[in-house]
C-alpha cells in the first residue's frame, strides 16, 4: 500500500520536529514536506499535492482557520487536520466549517496524532478525545457551525448573524490584537478590518471594545 504523503505547516521548529518523528515511525505514512507560515503552506501544498495536512490554528502571517478554507478550496480532496492549544468549541467549529477533517490539541499530538491521520485517511472526522465532552456536545449541536441562538456557554443568536470573517476578527481583537497586526495576518487593508469590526459591535449591540471582550467571555469565545 502506498503510504500517504503529509504536509506539516506549523511555525514551531521543535513542535515540526516532534511531529515528523511521529510521522517516520509509521510506515503507511511519509513527510511530503513542512512550512512555518501560510503563505509557504498553501505554495508547498500546490507544489506537492499531498494526501493529508496537519496545520496550526495559529501561524504568523494568517490565521491558521483561513488557510484552511484555501487549501480545501485548491486541493479539495487534500484531508486536513489542525492542531491547536484551544479547545473553546468556537474554534473547532471554525475549523470544521472551514474545510478541517480534524483536530488535535498540541498537549495530546503525540498520542493521538496517528489516531487522527489514520481516521481522517479513511475518510472519518477526528475530534481529539481530550476535548471534554461539553465541548463535543455543543459540537455537535452546531449543524453548519450554528445553532438555534446559544454557543459556548450561554452566548446570544446575535453572534450567529456574524460571517465567518467578522467572527475571526472578532476573536483577534478579542485576544489583544491591534488593527494593524489583524489587517496584516488576515492580508487585507486596515480599513476593511475596522469596517468588520464596527459591523461586529453594531449586529451584537456594543459599544466598544471593553464591551465587546467581556461578551466574548461570556459566550466562551475567550478565557
Amino acid at each position: 500500500m502506498t503510504a500517504k504523503r503529509i504536509l506539516i505547516i506549523d511555525d514551531h521548529p521543535l513542535f515540526r520536529e516532534g511531529l515528523k518523528t511521529i510521522i517516520r515511525r509509521n510506515p503507511g505514512f511519509e513527510l511530503a514536506g513542512e512550512a512555518g507560515t501560510a503563505q509557504e503552506g498553501l505554495r508547498q501544498a500546490q507544489r506537492l499535492h499531498p494526501e493529508l495536512s496537519v496545520v496550526d490554528i495559529s501561524l504568523p502571517d494568517k490565521s491558521g482557520i483561513q488557510l484552511v478554507r484555501e487549501l480545501a478550496a485548491v486541493l479539495p480532496e487534500m484531508r486536513i487536520i489542525m492542531v491547536s492549544m484551544h479547545t473553546k468549541v468556537e474554534y473547532i467549529v471554525e475549523a470544521f466549517q472551514a474545510g478541517a477533517t480534524g483536530y488535535v490539541t498540541k498537549d495530546s499530538a503525540s498520542e493521538n496524532l496517528m489516531t487522527g491521520l489514520m481516521a481522517v485517511a479513511k475518510g472519518e472526522f477526528y475530534l481529539d478525545p481530550s476535548i471534554s465532552r461539553e465541548v463535543a456536545k455543543r459540537l455537535l449541536e452546531f449543524p453548519g457551525g450554528r445553532d438555534q441562538g446559544t454557543i459556548a456557554g450561554g452566548g446570544s443568536a446575535a453572534y450567529d448573524s456574524l460571517t465567518p470573517r467578522e467572527r475571526e476578527i472578532m476573536r483577534l481583537v478579542c485576544e489583544g490584537m491591534y488593527t494593524k497586526e489583524i489587517a496584516d495576518m488576515l492580508s487585507i487593508s486596515i480599513k476593511t478590518v475596522e469596517h468588520h469590526r464596527a459591523s461586529v459591535l453594531k449586529k451584537i449591540g456594543l459599544q466598544n471594545t471593553v464591551e465587546l471582550v467581556r461578551y466574548a467571555v461570556k459566550i466562551g469565545l475567550i478565557d
